[in-house]
């Protein structure tokens, strides 16, 4: 099983049906796959605007989930994080990864370094393996203490 399919699983397991999503990122194959409904939006902004509202529809018992590509998709997903955060709504964003070897590399957007001020958690996955352990840690934050992505 590769990482995808892995995260994929995982979010399945955790009861999730739909994932907004702009415009491509390897889960969402993933998630075809795992029965889950990729949702593709006008943006990422929208993506992350439908997790929010997905979150608060169920008042954070069913956390909002969306995908964006690695890179300008993490990068044009910020304010709709920033807003779930100002706004105390937990929702899960996976950002596409660049590769271990663009890490840091610029001009490739370093979405944990950016996103630790406005997240709970935010964590680079080094291999496939590590994906249960860092899904896990990201919804025990999700589920713990103030609400927030």
């Amino acid at each position: 099983m590769n990482g995808a399919s892995t995260v994929a699983r995982i979010l399945k397991l955790e009861g999730v049906r739909d994932v907004p999503c702009f415009p491509i990122n390897p889960v969402m194959e993933g998630l075809a796959v795992e029965g889950i409904r990729p949702v593709v939006t006008r943006q990422e902004r929208v993506a992350g605007n439908m997790a929010d509202g997905m979150s608060r529809m169920s008042n954070g018992r069913q956390v909002g989930v969306f995908l964006v590509q690695q890179s300008a998709g993490a990068e044009n997903a910020f304010a709709g994080v920033a807003q779930a955060c100002t706004d105390s709504s937990p929702i899960l964003f996976i950002p596409g990864h660049p590769g271990r070897h663009q890490i840091g590399v610029p001009p490739n957007f370093d979405s944990v370094r950016q996103y630790r001020g406005i997240t709970k958690f935010a964590a680079t996955v080094q291999s496939a393996g590590a994906i249960p352990d860092r899904m896990r840690q990201a919804y025990t934050a999700l589920r713990t203490g103030r609400p927030g992505p």
